[in-house]
């Protein structure tokens, strides 16, 4: 039986071996284990390639988000709106700095934050927005924008499955004070263990992240406030910085394998293909269909050799760990039917066209039975 891995990280390691074991071994020989010339160099070169001014590489996604809210000295009760349709390191993120994450509904057509809702999700006590530009396509910056200025709220994009991706021609990340990337190793840029950064373009605020992330430390043994050791490591911003130089043609062909998977599934009509906004460049992190039969289309898929998985199948308001907030069934619909419906395909710059049309076969064998 056929075997489509839902991504495959061993033929993309094995496509750039030589330039990947040359970065590893110059770490070695240095010994720059921890923060050191290679993640600087990293730094540099991602905040390059994405339009900003400063970087600062952190040990994991979650910690970028959780270091920019230390940074802009939120405090226990202060409120910040989420998407209820995301990972659960977003609203982790701010819990854990002792502030409140207010769940608002997802649009249907993008998946990501339902603009509409966002003003009446807005309190005395709200300090900052979280969009998420779930899935690789951005959030609509534009009038998440309008409302933070007229509001006077903070912006931080959680940019950890969007790298490279655009929205109305300019890079995520540069719409808020800040933007947070993961690294994790299934993410369009990804590390071979955990990593993570924030992109931003004042000086201070880098510089204050720079700070937080060395235990608070602008000059070793000597800390001017708490802070964690959140830093990145060499080995991984070699590997990294390696990556970085293919991420463009990467980035587009995840975008063509896209196209194929629309080109062949198309006239499926028990799916639902995932839609573009005009205005975004979408990078794919992850092809999401969407079906009423979504268990069972998934299970027969797994069956004949196809890796799938679902992104996410329980909303974040209904997760046991916020359990606490008091949030039900019901209270967000949009989120929660996806939830239910949502299937994403295998998706990667080594996903091949004849293994997209085998996808599209045995989609049409299930719907046929």
């Amino acid at each position: 039986m056929r075997e489509i891995k839902f991504i495959d990280l061993k033929s993309q390691y094995l496509s750039i071996k030589h330039e990947i074991d040359n970065a590893i071994q110059e770490v070695l020989m240095s010994s720059a284990f921890a923060g050191g010339p290679f993640v600087k160099k990293f730094e540099e070169d991602f905040a390059k390639i994405h339009g900003a001014n400063f970087c600062s590489g952190v040990n994991n996604g979650t910690s970028a988000l959780h270091i920019v809210f230390m940074a802009i000295n939120m405090s226990r009760g202060d409120e910040v709106i989420i998407p209820a349709n995301t990972f659960i390191a977003t609203p982790a993120s701010v819990s854990l700095q002792g502030g409140k994450p207010v769940f608002v509904d997802c649009s249907e057509d993008d998946f990501n934050i339902d603009v509409d809702k966002i003003e009446k999700a807005i309190t005395p006590k709200t300090k900052a927005i979280l969009p998420v530009h779930l899935y690789g396509q951005p959030a609509q910056m534009g009038r998440i924008n309008e409302i933070a200025k007229k509001h006077n709220l903070v912006v931080v994009e959680d940019c950890a499955q969007a790298h490279m991706a655009e929205y109305e021609g300019k890079k995520v990340g540069n719409f808020g004070i800040s933007g947070c990337f993961s690294f994790y190793p299934g993410k369009n840029l990804g590390a071979y263990g955990e990593g993570g950064a924030v992109i931003c373009n004042d000086e201070e605020f880098w510089k204050r992240i720079q700070a937080i992330k060395e235990h608070g430390s602008f000059k070793k043994y000597y800390h001017e406030y708490l802070g964690h050791n959140y830093r990145l490591e060499g080995i991984q911003g070699a590997i990294l910085d390696v990556k970085l130089k293919y991420i463009e043609a990467w980035t587009d062909t995840r975008r063509k394998n896209a196209d194929l998977y629309r080109k062949y599934l198309s006239d499926i009509p028990e799916i639902i293909l995932p839609k573009e906004s005009k205005n975004v460049k979408h990078v794919y992190h992850l092809f999401v269909i969407r079906s009423k039969k979504r268990d069972e289309l998934g299970r027969f898929l797994n069956e004949n050799g196809i890796q799938t998985s679902i992104h996410y199948p329980i909303p974040c308001h209904l997760q046991h760990s916020y359990k606490f907030m008091g949030y039900k069934e019901g209270d967000f619909p949009v989120s929660e039917m996806l939830s239910k419906e949502i299937l994403s395909l295998p998706m990667s710059e080594q996903l091949k066209e004849d293994e997209i049309i085998y996808i599209a076969e045995k989609i049409r064998v299930f719907f046929a039975k």
